[in-house]
């Protein structure tokens, strides 16, 4: 299998630089993945980077805490796409949602849904943060929300995906709903783990290191 095909090279650090940007989206194109996945105000340029390739434009709304109003999100992410991104990865506001606020998490994602129309949604249900039960839930809504896919982790938080929570995500979602497993994931190996289970999508600053079979130590 092609690894390189499941991977959005992701680059939200937030010193991120013009010239790191040009050097990821070079990176992209040499190792053919799927998508890079940067901040918004980063889209443009990707947009210019990448325009004669099929790579996909990634950015991330509401990142990374999931605290902005539900207004702020759908602006930004019908911006983003007005900018050339392709798809949109929204945090969950996972503090609603530890309040047990399920509704207004519903239509928090439900909102910029609906805005983006067919625009790919991948929600950020920070699972470290979630117990088993809470990570059932959230998926859940994501389902309800009909979202896209599910995505485990900011990469900003204790720790990122889990294989054991990937799988509680699939036993939920099935097949009507796809994942992203994100968050720590630094080797090919493990990146076949997660393929494995059925991980459609796998987002990583690694993504160099993957495609090379080699193992990266360096952080965001």
């Amino acid at each position: 299998m092609n690894i390189n095909s499941y991977i959005d090279h992701t680059l939200l650090s937030a010193s991120a630089t013009e010239r790191d940007i040009i050097d990821h989206c070079n990176q992209a194109k040499k190792h053919k993945f799927y998508a890079v996945c940067v901040n918004s105000c980063y889209v443009p340029l990707a947009k210019q980077l990448l325009k004669d390739t099929k790579i996909k434009i990634c950015t991330v709304v509401g990142f990374p805490l999931g605290a902005s109003s539900t207004e702020a999100k759908v602006f930004e992410a019908k911006q983003a796409i007005n900018d050339g991104a392709h798809e949109i990865d929204m945090v969950m506001n996972i503090g609603v949602f530890k309040s047990k606020n399920y509704v207004e998490v519903f239509k928090d994602i439900k909102d910029v849904k609906t805005a983006i129309g067919k625009t790919p949604l991948k929600v950020i249900i920070e699972i470290s943060e979630l117990s088993k039960n809470g990570i059932v839930k959230a998926s859940e809504i994501c389902l309800d929300a009909k979202v896209d896919f599910v995505k485990t982790s900011t990469g900003f938080t204790k720790s990122g995906a889990t294989l054991t929570a990937v799988k509680i995500i699939r036993k939920t979602v099935r097949d009507k709903c796809k994942i992203k497993a994100s968050g720590g994931i630094s080797d090919y190996e493990t990146a076949r783990k997660y393929t494995d289970i059925g991980v459609e999508r796998i987002g990583t600053s690694k993504g160099v290191a993957i495609s090379n079979g080699e193992f990266s130590r360096a952080n965001y």
